[in-house]
């Protein structure tokens, strides 16, 4: 099983990195797994140009470091995707990637229009993990709604999410009572036997 870790924060080691790696501590706690890490603060990729060519040809036009990721997101039987919120959504790097995302979406549009749906032989699952600083009441709604839409593009089931509040300095996640144990026990879960 290939888990595709991918790290949406311009914070090297900050707080969604922590949790993402608590997350992996469970998973290879859990499961035989092979695991590929991908952070996307040091990706070189370009916003979607709404250009339309990945309509017509099912790729994206642009030559960047996301043609080496669109195998991978291809590939993964298990996907987790961290971000910060800012201004109640995912990270700009984040959002950047999930836009880029469309391409493999069209494809599998083209595809089916053309009757040659092609359907995983292994069900595919992914899963959020996301922190912010405030107390807002409706503070993940966004980020969660993109994520969700992000892992139906890419025909990824979603298993669900971690999202936690008042977490903001670097390292706080640290002293939250639970969270990177939350994470642990959630990875553990997610790539589990029978899941």
């Amino acid at each position: 099983m290939l888990l595709l870790a991918i790290y949406g924060s311009p914070r090297k080691n900050g707080n969604t990195d922590l949790m993402t790696d608590s997350f992996i501590e469970g998973a290879l706690s859990a499961a035989e797994i092979d695991l590929e890490r991908i952070y996307i603060r040091d990706l070189q990729i370009s916003g979607c140009l709404g250009c339309g060519y990945c309509d017509k040809h099912g790729v994206c036009v642009q030559q960047d470091h996301m043609q080496k990721v669109y195998p991978l997101l291809e590939k993964a039987e298990r996907i987790v995707i961290a971000s910060p919120i800012y201004f109640y959504g995912i990270s700009g790097q984040a959002k950047l990637f999930v836009d880029r995302s469309q391409a493999l979406f069209m494809r599998k549009q083209k595809n089916s229009s053309e009757g040659r749906s092609i359907s995983s032989p292994v069900a595919r699952k992914g899963f959020f993990l996301c922190a912010g600083a405030t107390r807002g009441k409706r503070l993940f709604d966004c980020p969660v709604l993109t994520a969700k839409y992000f892992f139906d593009a890419i025909d990824v089931a979603y298993e669900g999410e971690l999202c936690f509040r008042e977490i903001d300095e670097k390292g706080a996640v640290l002293h939250h009572p639970s969270a990177l144990e939350d994470c642990r026990r959630k990875g553990a879960a997610f790539v589990g036997v029978g899941r």
